[in-house]
């Protein structure tokens, strides 16, 4: 159901949805030079016509999380002591990015992380319809430039709002407001068009072994600023922090790690699985468009936000990269030099 309400009305409908959520958005950070989900009180904090610097997987998988305490004998699991839902208003890609995290976290293994799930089965999305198609979006090639997953989708005008409510426990906020149809408008082209590599079982070996990886090994510096900023990234490091030097109390926390940074495959001893930034670049492109479809069935790992492009020190494109690896596996194909 569509409901046309202006400004000043659907504040007072956030404020009395906060007693129950709390509710992000993109907004500007504290010292208003990025565009990154915190907490809103008014659409008008909501930031439309730029992209987001950062997607909104930081609200349910926190980029820092206590998992448990230790102290001398015994451990204490980290409780959630927050009765409240969230309410995040995010676009269709970065909706769709979050079945990423949901398959790696809750299917992966056979096993439910507990720490992830117990944040995220919080987590209800409302829709932000595009105004345009940014400039270093691909959404519509990977197919994440639609979607139905939400609890209400909006249109922000300028002094009126458009808002379809899907979500009963939402509805109620909205009984006295004017009806009006409304449609969602999704972005159905983009300026970039990614050329998705055909890397299967049969090449993957040849693919690993082109030159083409050589190129990343001096231009990526390894900050690992593509995996921070990426919707769909997962990987962390679990740190022990003791509070006292000879203590044996402290706490056990995850905290966001990444395939981009140097030190991420080290281990005791010193050795290094990937040894070069080339390799690691090898790793990501095969995670994001090979090994995540192939384990899981589902779509591409990635959603095509191009925030990787956005962020990256050294001008490295995530999405010029994919295109490059298209054209040199067909370029191989027609000389008959790999498996196909």
């Amino acid at each position: 159901m569509g409901y046309c309400v202006d400004q000043e009305r659907i504040d007072e409908i956030l404020m009395e949805l906060s007693e129950s959520y709390h509710i992000y958005a993109p907004r500007l950070d504290a010292q208003k030079k990025r565009v990154r989900f915190g907490k809103i009180t008014s659409v008008k904090q909501i930031v439309n016509d730029h992209q987001s610097d950062y997607s909104p997987k930081e609200v349910f998988y926190p980029i820092s999380q206590v998992m448990f305490y230790f102290r001398e004998d015994r451990v204490d699991e980290c409780e959630m002591k927050d009765d409240k839902g969230i309410l995040i208003f995010a676009r269709s890609c970065d909706i769709n990015a979050v079945h990423r995290p949901d398959n790696i976290f809750l299917k992966n293994g056979g096993a439910e992380d507990v720490f992830y799930k117990r944040i995220r089965e919080k987590v209800k999305y409302i829709l932000l319809e595009c105004p345009h198609s940014f400039e270093h979006c691909f959404c519509v090639s990977v197919g994440s430039n639609t979607t139905d997953e939400y609890s209400a989708a909006m249109r922000l005008g300028e002094d009126e709002i458009l808002i379809d409510v899907r979500d009963e426990d939402l509805k109620k906020y909205f009984e006295e407001e004017d009806q009006e149809t409304f449609n969602v408008r999704f972005i159905e082209e983009n300026d970039r068009k990614v050329r998705i590599p055909d890397v299967n079982r049969a090449n993957l070996k040849d693919v690993s072994n082109l030159d083409y990886w050589k190129k990343f090994d001096d231009k990526c510096v390894a900050c690992g600023g593509c995996n921070t900023v990426c919707g769909t990234c997962t990987c962390f490091d679990t740190v022990d922090i003791i509070y006292e030097e000879g203590s044996n109390e402290g706490e056990r926390r995850r905290i966001w790690s990444g395939c981009m940074l140097e030190d991420f495959t080290r281990t005791a001893g010193g050795s290094r699985s990937r040894k070069t930034q080339g390799a690691n670049m090898r790793f990501k492109v095969f995670h994001k468009f090979y090994d995540y479809k192939d384990r899981f069935g589902d779509d591409h790992m990635c959603v095509g936000c191009g925030r990787c492009d956005i962020r990256c020190p050294q001008d490295i494109s995530f999405f010029d990269t994919v295109c490059e690896l298209h054209d040199e596996i067909e370029i191989m194909k027609a000389e008959g030099k790999m498996g196909i």
